[in-house]
């Protein structure tokens, strides 16, 4: 004789009459994050929300956490998504709930996505993906809060070989040395750079140091044979071309 299904066992699935009984949702905070994963899959990113890209980055670093006030707190404190993920991992730290593995997996996501723009980037004629390139820098380095100096290095048919950076400064200059900029040419066999900075301020316009530094450039690599395409200065959510500005 068959045994009556238990009131235990009934009340983990739902019924409708002619169809194979279904596991229910889930319910509280794993509903939640099981609702919030299938709407990503389902619908794609734009379906949610800074704070619950923010909310579902941190759950899983910190399983056993509500991240959802504190996806909101991030928010909060460095105002877009962008600028939490920039955020240097001791500025994440500071905020209460982080720690050290929520810190990781928010720098993680940064360096996800900038690795996959710079491999577009490597091994193509940078002059003609131009666009790709601005969007790469405007990532790289439009929500640092000191200056950066990068270099981009290219061959003789203006393929990206490398890009790196030269120096670190505050929030208004950032060294760059002329001879160390060829110097690193010599070495990776390059014929070309186009030199880039950023303005933690936000606006891009390039004040007289960054004039004077980049015609030392020029003058210094052209002596070696090194073209410099450009110069690009990096604001917040804008961008500026020496050469486009007739400044080089």
């Amino acid at each position: 004789m068959s045994k009556a299904p238990t009131t235990a066992g009934m009340a983990e699935f739902s019924f409708l009459p002619g169809l194979v009984p279904e596991p229910m949702a889930p319910i509280g905070a794993e509903g939640h994050r099981a609702r919030m994963r299938q709407r990503l899959l389902k619908a794609g990113a734009d379906a949610l929300a800074d704070y619950e890209m923010l909310e579902m980055i941190l759950f899983i670093a910190l399983p056993r956490r509500d991240t959802k006030p504190l996806a909101k707190e991030l928010l909060a404190r460095f105002r877009t998504f962008g600028g939490v993920i920039s955020a240097t991992a001791h500025e994440l730290r500071s905020v209460d709930g982080v720690g050290e593995a929520g810190a990781a997996a928010l720098k993680l996501v940064q360096a996800a996505a900038l690795r996959m723009m710079r491999q577009d980037l490597i091994g193509q004629p940078v002059l003609s993906t131009w666009d790709k390139l601005t969007d790469y820098l405007t990532a790289a380095m439009g929500h640092e809060r000191v200056e950066q100096f990068r270099v981009l290095f290219m061959d003789s048919r203006n393929r990206l070989l490398a890009d790196e950076i030269q120096g670190v400064g505050t929030i208004n200059h950032a060294p760059a040395y002329p001879r160390e900029v060829v110097r690193r040419c010599l070495e990776l066999h390059a014929s070309a750079v186009i030199l880039a900075h950023n303005h933690p301020s936000g606006e891009p316009a390039p004040s007289r140091e960054d004039i004077a530094l980049t015609a030392e450039i020029v003058r210094v690599a052209g002596g070696m044979g090194i073209a410099v395409h450009d110069h690009i200065v990096i604001g917040r959510g804008k961008w500026l071309s020496f050469r486009s500005e007739k400044l080089l």
